[in-house]
Order: structure tokens, then sequence, then C-alpha cells
């Protein structure tokens, strides 16, 4: 506070006085425990620095209201800014009146300790801004000009000065915040919660929200006068719970108390804090805004380490130019389950490239085949053919393929064969040996113990087995949650489900068949495509009763249409069993249906089929024939 004399006389002892006073005020303004400037980081060199944006109103931006600065607010101990003038004392001096002379000296040294007193009416009291205070916005590239725009004050809190961030609606005083040199923040009590900068956004269709009083008026420094702030800051993390209602909604009120100047808005660009509050604090925003019309940006990095964590932290180190760039270049808020192919521009390179590793599929180790079926991640092949046609067989000798040939590891979830059983098929396929030396494997060397030992070791490697420990029927929801742990914790990238009919299908009383049977093909194809994983399921045909020995279509299929719908590859496994007709080992595979051109065609391919050992091999034209 400085009282003007109105009289001569008083003059001179103002001006004897004056260096103390000078001094005094010098050791109080740069004093190191009031509102210290931040240590810079040493790897950015001036160059970072630029003085403020000239330009106001960028397209973004809605043109402000003006504010009346004509506070009366004396009695609740403001103190308001005064205005810029020349510092320079008259060069005539000595030609002036000693009154006026004495006047202009005193001016001249105040300025030189930051004081301007041009404006201030003799005999009255007048209230300034300390020069340290405006010392401190300076330094966060804060020019004086936006702190007069928006009314930033000054508030003695016992022996120190606290900074007073006024609230505005509609030209009216409606709350205040402050800010100590301990950065602890406190409000007026009984006051409506309303954002920061409030008038700013009026009919505005570009809204910028940030988490702090600082970074709304170092977006003005950038050009951005569209900008509004939380009164209250971040929430440590999002919350579970839906959306209350507006009444019940205490956190996030200011939001209801504003929600008119949110109508216009087709635009909300939410800039707040980079870190994990500031992220919740965004989501709880596009919450209650509505996510289809918010942005979000991403601050630069810093360093190595980490990322520059708000709006007045980029204007400090990399100036308002390249604020004004992350503001002008704010991305889609993300919405779950909306995206743009700008979002899969990677991995459509990835593709094109042929550096994903499987564009193509993986070779069922078939040459017959390779034109026809080759396998991809993340589909579904449903598998068919009549009863003792060999498909179980099939599959298992596809996995022991994929495993030599790209080391995959399988899920298998088949009800119909006992573990022993199916144990010995997989490794008479793997050893190419029979389990036995009797019978069916008399005729030849049989399997021994090293190779089993070793072959055992392979099983546990290679497959995880999806079994009930009771007699009840698994459900196709337990299949998939039991495949989804075997995905995470054993890597595996095929699943079996072997067969369809061996599954518990019990539905509601108002579903049909067909309904529930594309609802459950829904639900694996999801899984497939989720965790990249390649789905085999076997389903049986309907009874065929007028069946001469052809091999039957995907339309056969017990239950519904769905199968061949719904499915990306549609496999037919066919064996002759009239000797006359041809050989007996001769196995037809018939693809009936590949929804990727890339990876296959519809055709037949015939493969020789060892009973001994299990083993499916390639055969030449003539024996084919």
């Amino acid at each position: 506070m400085l009282r003007l004399p109105s009289h001569n006389q008083r003059f001179h002892l103002l001006l004897r006085n004056l260096s103390s006073f000078a001094s005094k005020t010098t050791i109080f303004m740069t004093s190191k425990h009031f509102l210290p400037s931040p240590l810079l980081p040493q790897t950015l060199s001036p160059k970072h620095f630029s003085t403020p944006s000239k330009r106001l109103l960028p397209s973004l931006s809605s043109k402000p209201i003006p504010k009346n600065h004509s506070f009366s607010l004396r009695t609740n101990g403001f103190y308001s800014l005064p205005s810029p003038s020349d510092s320079s004392p008259s060069p005539d001096l000595e030609d002036q009146p000693s009154d006026t002379r004495s006047l202009q000296i005193l001016n001249h040294k105040l300025k030189q300790l930051g004081i301007d007193i041009t404006k201030s009416v003799a005999g009255r009291e007048n209230r300034l801004m300390c020069p340290s205070l405006t010392a401190y916005f300076a330094e966060r590239m804060i020019s004086s000009k936006t702190l007069k725009r928006n009314a930033i004050m000054q508030k003695r809190s016992g022996d120190e000065i606290a900074i007073a961030f006024t609230y505005w609606r509609k030209g009216e005083l409606v709350n205040c915040k402050y800010r100590d040199i301990a950065k602890r923040f406190w409000q007026e009590k009984d006051t409506e919660k309303i954002l920061y900068g409030l008038d700013d956004i009026a009919d505005a269709s570009d809204i910028i929200i940030v988490e702090g009083e600082m970074d709304k008026l170092a977006m003005e420094e950038a050009g951005f006068c569209n900008c509004v702030s939380v009164p209250d800051g971040a929430p440590p993390s999002v919350s579970e719970k839906e959306v209350p209602a507006e009444e019940q909604d205490t956190k996030y009120q200011y939001l209801w108390n504003c929600k008119e100047y949110f109508k216009k808005a087709s635009r909300i660009i939410l800039a707040t804090d980079g870190d994990l509050p500031g992220q919740a604090l965004a989501e709880e925003l596009a919450r209650r805004l509505g996510r289809e019309r918010c942005w979000r940006v991403k601050w630069p990095k810093k360093n190595d380490l980490g990322h520059f964590k708000d709006a007045n932290e980029v204007l400090m180190y990399l100036g308002p130019s390249v604020l004004k760039d992350i503001i002008d270049n704010a991305e889609l808020y993300p919405i779950s389950g909306l995206f743009n192919f700008s979002s899969f521009f990677d991995e459509i390179d990835q593709y094109y490239h042929r550096t994903l590793g499987y564009e193509f599929g993986v070779s069922t180790g078939w040459r017959a085949l390779d034109n026809l079926y080759n396998v991809v991640p993340g589909e579904l092949t449903i598998v068919t053919g009549v009863p003792n046609s060999g498909k179980s067989e099939w599959i298992d000798a596809l996995l022991c393929n994929l495993n030599e040939g790209v080391g995959w590891k399988f899920a298998l979830c088949s009800m119909e064969n006992k573990v022993r059983d199916h144990a010995r098929k997989l490794l008479e396929k793997s050893i190419k040996k029979p389990f036995f030396g009797v019978g069916y494997g008399s005729n030849v060397e049989r399997m021994s113990v090293e190779e089993l030992e070793k072959g055992k070791k392979w099983l546990n490697d290679t497959f995880q087995l999806i079994r009930c420990e009771n007699d009840s029927l698994p459900s196709i929801q337990w299949v998939l949650e039991l495949a989804r742990a075997a995905v995470l914790r054993h890597g595996v990238q095929g699943l079996v489900i072997d067969p369809y009919n061996e599954l518990d299908h019990q539905r509601p009383v108002s579903q049909t068949e067909t309904e529930y049977v594309s609802q459950m093909l829904t639900k694996i194809k999801r899984f497939a495509q989720h965790h990249s994983c390649h789905v085999w399921f076997v389903a049986h045909p309907r009874q065929l009763h007028h069946w001469i020995g052809a091999p039957p279509n995907l339309y056969d299929i017990s239950g519904s249409a769905h199968f061949i719908n719904k499915c990306d590859n549609g496999i037919v496994i066919h064996r002759n069993r009239d000797p006359e007709a041809g050989p007996v080992d001769l196995v037809q595979v018939c693809v009936r249906k590949v929804r990727n051109k890339v990876v296959g065609n519809i055709g037949d391919a015939f493969l020789s089929y060892d009973r001994v050992t299990g083993v499916y091999n390639d055969i030449d034209e003539s024996q084919k024939k």
C-alpha cells in the first residue's frame, strides 16, 4: 500500500526516506522464500524460449468477452494491477517546478523497483501489484497484458502475499481462488463452483479445458482465449461407478453449473496434465461432456525419461508456437469400439511389407493343400465329415505338422477321446512309429522307450488339455475361458473343440437353435480374433438317410446353416470305404469355404493315410488317379 502526499513539504521527507524504503522493499521482493522460479532443464538451450505470441485468437478460439476492471474489493484485501508507462525521467527536469521535479524523481526511483505510480491519485490510498508477483508470472512466460485481462490480483496472507485468481460469470465476480508461496490453494467459502475463465467460452464452438489457472493463462499466451480451467484439480483415478445424476455429482458440480456454456460446443479439447490424475480427469470430463465431441492432446517428450506435464511447462521451455501446434494437432478422444483407419496404418504397412509373419498363413505341411488352405492366426475353421471319416485324425496330423514347421502350441478340448488314446495317436504321428507292436503295428518297428520318453516331453511342451473333471458337460463359455488362460499362460496359438455335440447347449426357451448357434460362433470368433488364436471346431453332419457315399457339404451340419455362414474356412474330410471304388487309404480334403482369398481357394486335395502310424502323406498324381 502506498499513500501519495498532497503537500509539498512531504516530498522531501519521502525522498530522504526513499533509500531506506527501496532497501527494505528490495529485500522483501527478492526473498528466496517468495514464489521461487523453477529450475530449467539443462538439456534445453535459450533458443527454446520465445516472446509471447501476439496472435490472440487463432482459428480455434472464440471472441473473448472484455472485463470491467473497476473492482470495489478494497475491504477484501485485494490489490489492483497497475498500467505500464514510460519509466524514463523527463530530460528537462531542471526546468520543472520543485514539486513536479521531486515527484518525477520519486516516480523514476519507484519504477526502478518495478512500482508504477503514474495512475495513482495524490492524497488517496492506492493499491498496486507487488513487482515480485509480476516477476513470478514473467518467469513463467505470462505477460502483464494477460494478467490484466484475466483480472489476476493479490491478497496478503499473514506476512506473505497470495495470488488471487478471480472467477467471473457474465461480468460478475462469483468466486476467488488463492495460491500461496507453498503452493497451497483455498477458495472463498460458500461460493458457487464454476470454471475459471468461463466468460471466455461464451458462444464458443471450440473449447479448451485445462487443469489449472496457470495453464489457462499459458494458453492465452499461445493465442487461445477460448480456454477454461477446472477449479478443483484432478482425481487420483477414474471412478468405476456410473456417472451420477446432476444433483448427486458433487465432485464435478462445476460442470453442471456451467452446462449452458457447452451447448454450442462441437469440439472440446481436453488439455489436462499428462500424469495419471490428469488422464483420469480427462476421462471423467469426457464421460460427462460426451466423448464424441472431445479431443485430447499429447504433451511432447522432455527427455528420455518423461514428457512435459502441462501447458505452462511447454510454454516456458518450448515457447508459445510449440504450444499452439500441440493444440492445433489435438487428436480425437478414443471411444471404445470406434476407430478410424489411421489407428491401423502401422499394421497395414506391416501387412503390405509382409513383416507380420503370417500374411499368407502357415502351410499345413502338405503340398496338395498349399493353394487351397493355409492356417491364419485369429480365424475359425469348421471341420465336418461323416462318422469314421478321420476328421479328428486329420486335425491331429495338422497340429503335428504346424508344431514341426513353425513351433505352434495348442489347447485341446477333445471330449470323445480318452487322454491315453489321444496321447497315443499324437505320439504315433510325431514319432512315425506304432505305439504298440501287436495287431495294427505287428509288422513294423514299435517306438522305443527312449522315443516314448522324448515324445512325452514333446506332448507336455506342445499341448494343453481342457477337460471336465466331473460328469457335467462343458459349456462353450467355460471352454473359451480356459482357452484364454492357456493363451496367456502357455502361449498357445491354436484351439481344437471336438466335437460340437459334446458341449452343453442349454439355452433359453425363447431362443431357437439357429439363434443359439449364431451367438456361440460369434463368441468363438471374437476369442480367436482377440487372442490371435486359430480355432478348429469339429461338427458332425445331421443323419444322412439317403447317403450314397459322396462327401457331405457344410449345409449338412446338424444345427444351423450358420456353421458355414460364420466360419472363415469350411473343410469336409472324406475317406473312401469301397475297395472297388479306389484305394481305401485315400483321403479327400474338400475345402468348401475360404473367406480370405489371399490364403486359399475352394477345391479338393488328396492325401494318403497310413493306418499304422496315423500319418497323412502327399501322393503323386498317378496314384491319385
